[in-house]
């Protein structure tokens, strides 16, 4: 039969969990599961060919019996010649602040504390002692809350720099362990308390589970959570594929077109209708990719539930242009068209207020002027340049002005409703919102859309070609290019 220490070190082997040259950073509470951690990782650290440090976080929530528990843990890295680092935080005071629950300001601060450690170069890796009881506890209590796939895959052996040794093994199996070796630890008297529900599946419902319907309970529990992150890890690469290949990233916007959205990928496969297939399949890549888009937008997709993602599939199913999603924390999904546009708009900024500019242009006749707009956080620099027709370039012929046919004043400003002018090569005055329309301008771009007025007339507009009666052409001296850059 094979050893627990054995089992442990193929475990770290298996999953590439330590190298040897780390420095690792036990994570001991005092507790007997993460005592065991640390005896078993002195005992195989040879043939790890790791070091060893004991990491303790007391979250002075228990009075005396905090103290207790962080003295007991430093005389036990002592007795082993361990190095010792402890912090102390007043968990209850920052959850109050911060007005998180207790118990997930214990974790936020825990884990920022280790990764303290790892980032001053004290340890490369945090050992911490979390077992196939806590993973069938957490996987149950996922499943009481409501969860998705993501919450199946329960706690993962590996993040960044934690890493979970005894993901595998049982509890009662560490503390046989420790007895063999008699060695003591401390017992946590909120582990008792059943107002949490942790603490009423660990002492209730996963001992009914295994007495009432089956004896390896935990141990399927735990076979789940693999298979869902195996899972999970095929969808987030198909996911973040599809993401790079078909999302366009603009300043601080991501557009999607809704065709790519709806069908990010062309199933060739058919299936009898009654299946649901490749219709069922594209919805789920579709939700996954609308998660990704918000989680770019936000750096992860705290609040966002499947209602949220349900209202965005019917923006992009059943709306029309001009139709609008809020989501959690500020992000705003824009229907454009063909396009799904999500941004995040400044608080406390009034579109028409806060866009409208008007900036004087003194336009030199040799040479360059700029024209810094913070408005719209660009600049525009208009360029006099000499202008010889038969070494034209098309390209900028397209979009560039005659300097001796601009007349003072001449102003930079913001779109305003009813500007029209006489595009190059059409006979008819058009009004710039149709030309909105057709170009696919986002309506909530156009309320800062720049425009180059000459004496009171339209000569230039963002990405439109130029007034008729101000275009280079044949004849022209000075010609005048407008660029354009991010401030």
């Amino acid at each position: 039969m094979k050893t627990l220490e054995w089992r442990v070190l193929e475990a770290i082997r298996r999953r590439r969990m330590l190298a040897p040259g780390d420095r690792v950073g036990v994570a001991v509470s005092g507790g007997a599961d993460s005592v065991a951690l640390l005896r078993l990782l002195e005992t195989i650290r040879s043939p790890l060919g790791v070091t060893l440090l004991v990491v303790h976080f007391d979250h002075g929530l228990r009075g005396e019996e905090s103290t207790a528990d962080r003295r007991f843990t430093e005389e036990l890295a002592r007795a082993q010649g361990l190095d010792f680092v402890c912090e102390g935080v007043d968990v209850l005071a920052a959850a109050a602040k911060q007005k998180w629950n207790l118990e997930d300001a214990a974790r936020r601060l825990r884990y920022a504390f280790f990764e303290r450690l790892v980032g001053q170069g004290r340890a490369t890796r945090i050992a911490v002692a979390h077992t196939a009881d806590d993973q069938a506890e957490t996987v149950l209590a996922h499943l009481i809350r409501g969860t998705g796939l993501g919450g199946l895959a329960g706690i993962y052996p590996s993040v960044g720099a934690i890493v979970r040794p005894l993901l595998g093994e049982r509890r009662l199996t560490l503390r046989e362990y420790l007895a063999s070796l008699g060695q003591t630890w401390r017992e946590d008297s909120s582990n008792l308390d059943e107002r949490r529900l942790r603490a009423r599946i660990r002492r209730r419902l996963l001992p009914l589970l295994e007495r009432d319907f089956s004896p390896q309970a935990a141990k399927h529990l735990a076979s789940l959570a693999e298979l869902a992150r195996e899972e999970g890890a095929f969808w987030d690469a198909l996911v973040e594929n599809c993401f790079c290949a078909l999302v366009t990233k603009t300043d601080d916007r991501r557009s999607i077109s809704i065709q790519d959205l709806l069908q990010p990928i062309d199933f060739r496969a058919r299936q009898a209708p009654d299946h649901g297939f490749p219709s069922q399949a594209l919805a789920a890549l579709t939700e996954r990719l609308i998660r990704r888009l918000y989680q770019e937008m936000r750096g992860g997709r705290r609040g966002l539930t499947a209602a949220h993602v349900q209202q965005v599939m019917h923006l992009a199913s059943d709306s029309s242009s001009g139709h609008r999603v809020e989501l959690p924390r500020g992000v705003v999904v824009d229907r454009v068209f063909g396009d799904l546009v999500f941004s995040q708009p400044l608080a406390r900024r009034p579109a028409l207020r806060a866009e409208t500019y008007h900036h004087l242009v003194r336009l030199p006749e040799r040479g360059q002027t700029t024209v810094a707009v913070p408005e719209l956080a660009r600049r525009f620099c208009l360029k006099v340049i000499d202008w010889s027709w038969p070494e034209r370039d098309t390209r900028i012929e397209a979009l560039a002005l005659d300097a001796e046919r601009l007349s003072a004043p001449l102003v930079l400003r913001n779109w305003r409703q009813g500007d029209a002018y006489r595009i190059r090569g059409h006979r008819r005055v058009r009004k710039l919102k149709r030309m909105f329309v057709e170009r696919h301008v986002p309506r909530s771009d156009r309320a800062g859309w720049p425009v180059l007025e000459s004496a009171g007339r339209v000569a230039w507009v963002r990405g439109m070609p130029p007034a008729e009666e101000f275009c280079a052409r044949e004849g022209t001296r000075s010609g005048v290019v407008i660029e354009e850059e991010r401030i």
